[in-house]
């Protein structure tokens, strides 16, 4: 039996305000009390650490995460810079070093350019000196790449979302970077699975949503995460795995890799900033409508699959063309099962970006948590930031509709998408609470549990509370209360976290 004893804390236990211990037992939390039951609770075989004021949380959940792609971006180029010439100078800079058979780059934004365009496969080549280059851009919905990476890809003239400047998109894009998965060995997809869950950790979350995909993740890498937690101890964060394909096949994958739904990034649509969201109006910089993936029937019918198997059914959505799509075919699957088999599978959309808000009270009569990500609306929204530049003003205000949804009484969890953003859970609270429309900011409080509590029920658990029974995945923080929000004040940095009582992270001396 292993029993933890943290105490001389501040503990948020909202049912405890006074709490400033926690005893967790064999990874369940079993006590929650102020010091003098402390005192009543421990005895010579409790490990104790005495916090000295600091603050005590549930773990976070980061709801929607690409963990190989967000380790790969260690050993990657940073492409985030200010201009498409300084992105390419950043590019050479790492090509000249590194030593991989592709060289691997992410994060560039042409909306933030003065230049408004991405790189060429020429401009690509130059910098790489020839070699094959892969550069995601900032969403991972489409990438440049170059002459030398297309010749590893195969044909794909022809295909949808083919340029021959290398800009890739759609299937095009998924065929490259699936190419991928090919030419990097495995051990360098383990070290990076291994490194992400590393940082995921570092800042206090204890439970990631992998949303792997056929286009986005080979199926081995759910056999390597088995692999990383039988090595670790499971003294790393808790993997929830999705698997975004559908029909049969698909179905005896999930189960073999003990997947909780076919859900995550089965894609109805692409990404705004890739030009790929499907949306009912053109985009007010390009004549197109984006790409709708799937039909309203195709939908209907995974639904009621999956609803039948016993697994959660969820989608990728982000255009309001696609939230229309997605949303019919589930309304669509509520009228062959009803309501309640609807409601208890448990079923989830990603992102929900675009959704009309007549839809919201009926995904909280179906059960349908959104899993949404608040930062998005921090970087890119606003009157002249990248929704405005792709759809206008007016359709961007409505974007990342988070108090709607919240008021309408759907779990809406929260995540980030790394590597699109960073993993930050603080970050994303502060977001929520100050998202660019004022409608659709919602308390700290509520955010707070979005991103934690909401995180286990969006996958079918429970769990994200400091209450005795619930699981013992805490993390410490080296503040004495809890943080201001304010933007630019600074957030809380994380000294321990604990997954189910084990030690996924601990700052060096900061406790013990």
């Amino acid at each position: 039996m292993t029993r933890l004893l943290l105490r001389a804390g501040r503990v948020l236990a909202p049912h405890r305000p006074d709490a400033t211990a926690v005893g967790v037992v064999d990874g369940v939390v079993a006590f929650v009390g102020d010091e003098a039951e402390a005192d009543a609770w421990a005895d010579p075989g409790v490990t104790v650490w005495r916090l000295e004021g600091r603050l005590v949380t549930p773990a976070f959940v980061d709801s929607h995460v690409h963990l190989a792609q967000t380790g790969l971006a260690d050993v990657s180029a940073d492409l985030a810079a200010p201009t498409l010439v300084a992105a390419l100078d950043a590019l050479a800079a790492h090509a000249r070093t590194d030593t991989h058979a592709v060289v691997l780059g992410h994060g560039w934004d042409e909306s933030l350019w003065p230049e408004q365009r991405p790189f060429t496969r020429e401009e690509v080549d130059r910098a790489t000196g020839g070699r094959p280059a892969y550069l995601a851009r900032v969403d991972a919905h489409s990438a440049v790449v170059s002459s030398a990476y297309l010749d590893l890809a195969g044909d794909l003239t022809g295909r949808p979302g083919y340029a021959a400047s290398g800009w890739l998109r759609q299937d095009a894009h998924d065929t490259a970077r699936r190419r991928l998965f090919e030419v990097l060995p495995g051990s360098m997809r383990a070290d990076a699975l291994l490194a992400a869950l590393r940082a995921a950790a570092a800042q206090g979350i204890a439970q990631v949503h992998e949303m792997g995909a056929p286009h986005l993740s080979p199926l081995d890498d759910f056999v390597r995460l088995d692999a990383l937690d039988v090595a670790h101890g499971g003294a790393l964060p808790e993997v929830v795995r999705y698997w975004g394909a559908h029909g049969p096949d698909a179905l005896a994958e999930a189960r073999a890799h003990r997947c909780a739904g076919l859900a995550g990034d089965l894609c109805a649509d692409g990404a705004l900033g890739s030009r790929t969201s499907a949306l009912r109006e053109p985009y007010a910089d390009a004549e197109t409508t984006g790409a709708l993936y799937l039909s309203s029937d195709e939908v209907r019918d995974h639904v009621v699959a999956c609803t039948r198997a016993g697994v959660q059914a969820g989608f990728h959505m982000i255009g309001d063309r696609a939230a229309d799509t997605v949303l019919e075919g589930f309304a669509a699957a509520v009228e062959i099962l009803g309501v309640p088999a609807v409601r208890a599978a448990g079923h989830r959309l990603e992102h929900v970006e675009m959704i009309d808000p007549v839809w919201a009270p009926r995904l909280a009569e179906w059960g349908v948590a959104a899993s949404m990500q608040p930062v998005f609306d921090a970087l890119w929204g606003g009157e002249s930031s990248l929704y405005a530049q792709r759809v206008g003003i007016e359709r961007a205000a409505t974007m990342n509709a988070i108090g709607t949804l919240v008021r309408a009484g759907v779990t809406v969890a929260f995540g980030s998408d790394a590597p699109v953003t960073d993993l930050g859970p603080w970050a994303a609270v502060r977001a929520a609470v100050h998202h660019h429309t004022p409608e659709q900011r919602i308390a700290a409080a509520a955010a707070f549990t979005a991103h934690t509590a909401a995180g286990w029920r969006a996958a079918g658990r429970q769990g994200g509370r400091l209450v005795p029974g619930e699981p013992g995945s805490l993390a410490v923080w080296d503040v004495t209360a809890l943080p201001d929000l304010e933007w630019g004040s600074p957030l809380p940095a994380c000294l321990l976290t604990l997954v189910h009582g084990r030690i996924a992270h601990e700052h060096p001396g900061a406790l013990r």
